[in-house]
């Protein structure tokens, strides 16, 4: 973004100063600069940014293709994820969510009180938690690591406190669960 806005930066400076230069006796080449650099750069520069985010919005749609699917619930002031264990039963677990890694996942986000935002900042595809609705967000992580999420949604006074763990884990390399772990009959 830094190189694309230093270059029209550029361009609409030299365009200032193509236009002093020339003062009152203009050759008639106006109609080049107001179409061909004016409207027709900025509708170029529009038409590419446009498509960029309609194919970095469509990257993060959920679709029915079979993949993995874990569910996000949010509360005051903390975060339950279930997610399929390695024998296919759901796990539930609080504050740290299991995905595989270079397998994308659709992630099912809601929230029992007010507004929450699901962010993990390395994996993009921010989606709020809004209680009465369920919103869908596909994402992936390429590879094994611990990534860092939290609420991007002021929340109330425990809000800072609302942060959350990603473990990705090789494909096909369940890890060893933790004391944060709730089987189906035993969670809140």
């Amino acid at each position: 973004m830094l190189i694309g806005s230093a270059i029209i930066t550029g361009l609409v400076l030299l365009l200032l100063t193509l236009a002093w230069r020339s003062g009152p006796n203009r050759t008639g080449n106006e109609r080049l600069w107001i179409w061909g650099l004016g409207v027709g750069f900025t509708m170029s520069v529009l038409v590419v940014l446009v498509a960029y985010g309609v194919w970095v919005g469509e990257r993060i749609l959920a679709r029915a293709d079979g993949a993995l699917r874990v569910a996000a619930h949010a509360q005051q002031w903390g975060w339950e994820f279930t997610q399929p264990g390695p024998d296919g039963t759901a796990i539930v677990t609080q504050g740290v969510l299991y995905v595989p890694a270079g397998r994308p996942f659709d992630i099912e986000i809601t929230s029992s009180d007010v507004i929450h935002s699901f962010w993990v900042p390395r994996l993009g595809g921010k989606m709020d938690a809004v209680p009465g609705r369920v919103n869908l967000a596909r994402l992936q992580a390429d590879v094994p690591e611990v990534l860092e999420g939290l609420c991007a949604e002021f929340c109330g006074v425990g809000h800072s406190a609302m942060r959350f763990s990603v473990v990705v884990y090789p494909e096909g390399d369940f890890p060893d669960l933790q004391a944060d772990v709730f089987g189906p009959e035993d969670s809140p």
